[in-house]
């Protein structure tokens, strides 16, 4: 009878969870990379014992590297920016732009308790009138203050969201439509070329005389601000996931085609079952470079549009022409930015859920 040694078991068990963790860990690699957190990997790695030096080296690259960038890029900003005389004065350093957001922040807390405040107090005069029988009179009262930083930027978002989403309804059937047909795609193309350099300075003032005389109502579900800078984000952002879809489309094997010629296939199943799924990494290529575009678009728009996002704060801080205005507009620049790169991250996000291809 052979005796079982405890010191193997053991280590056999402690390699079989250190194997699992390893495992684990770079399942979630996929994704830490799509939310542009590569770095998390190799941290993790030398946490658990993974050849800690070569992890180390990994970290510098993916973390201490791009730190010491971001370091050296606010220390020539800091450096410089006294030396650059404007009517304002000089160019605000990091520290002066950092103060301005901080206050911005402050303000948007207090216009958000000014704003509940005021929201009680109408509530609380319905309450009333309801208790003495003068139900007629209550009135729903909008509050009229002028809109916190953190509003503007859900409004430019919104807005952004709502011209992509129009976009991306006209453009991948349309795409689909182009790639399928070589006479959809030879009547689409020059429309194509020619519109797809169109600057949204162009777009702007043909939209907003549009939307005035179709859109007369005061009262509708949207401001006339709200639908003039969506749809100028639609026509200016639509055109890179047509073109995308049209390529995928038309780049679909042709042994599958066959295979769908010979299965005899419905039009309807031969998209859903075979040309979506296989386009479907060109296509959130072309999703990526729209939003991209859209959101680059939709401060322009913005700011001519009087909508009340981000561009029209740009806008009436660069009219207020304050000592404070260029910290503030810088401040709007980095949140732009930032936000630029949240959206694309979210659609690598959704692209990495719903493809399996490593083309993206």
């Amino acid at each position: 009878m052979t005796a079982v040694d405890p010191t193997s078991i053991e280590a056999e068990h402690r390699n079989a969870r250190r194997a699992r963790l390893f495992t684990r860990i770079n399942k979630a690699d996929a994704w830490f990379r799509v939310l542009g957190l590569s770095w998390v990997t190799p941290v993790l790695k030398a946490a658990a014992g993974d050849n800690p030096r070569g992890q180390i080296r990994e970290i510098w690259r993916l973390l201490g590297v791009p730190l010491v960038a971001i370091a050296g890029f606010l220390a020539l900003w800091a450096i410089l920016a006294p030396q650059v005389q404007t009517s304002l004065g000089a160019v605000p350093g990091p520290v002066s732009v950092w103060q301005e957001a901080v206050g911005l922040h402050e303000d948007a807390v207090r216009t958000g308790e000014q704003r509940s405040k005021f929201e009680a107090m109408v509530a609380q005069r319905n309450e009333r009138l309801i208790e003495t029988g003068r139900a007629e009179e209550v009135k729903d009262i909008a509050y009229t203050g002028a809109p916190s930083y953190y509003q503007q930027i859900g409004t430019s978002i919104r807005t952004v969201f709502f011209g992509f989403l129009i976009a991306t309804v006209v453009a991948v059937p349309l795409g689909i439509l182009a790639g399928l047909s070589p006479m959809a795609n030879a009547a689409l193309n020059p429309i194509i070329q020619i519109f797809k350099p169109v600057s949204p300075l162009a777009w702007l003032p043909i939209v907003t005389m549009i939307v005035s005389a179709v859109y007369v109502t005061n009262d509708g579900l949207f401001e006339k601000s709200f639908l003039v800078s969506a749809i100028t984000v639609t026509l200016c952002s639509l055109w890179p996931t047509l073109i995308n879809t049209a390529l995928g489309v038309a780049s679909i094997d042709k042994d599958l085609v066959n295979v769908s010629k010979v299965l005899k296939m419905s039009t309807w199943t031969k998209i859903t079952k075979l040309v979506l799924p296989s386009a479907l990494p060109l296509i959130f290529t072309g999703l990526r470079l729209s939003l991209g575009v859209g959101w680059m678009v939709l401060i322009a728009a913005e700011m001519l549009a009087q909508n009340p996002g981000l561009g029209k704060f740009v806008w009436d801080e660069f009219q207020n022409g304050s000592s404070s205005s260029l910290a503030r507009i810088m401040v709007a620049v980095f949140t732009i930015g930032i936000i630029g790169f949240l959206l694309d991250r979210l659609m690598y996000a959704i692209q990495a859920a719903f493809t399996f291809s490593s083309n993206r």
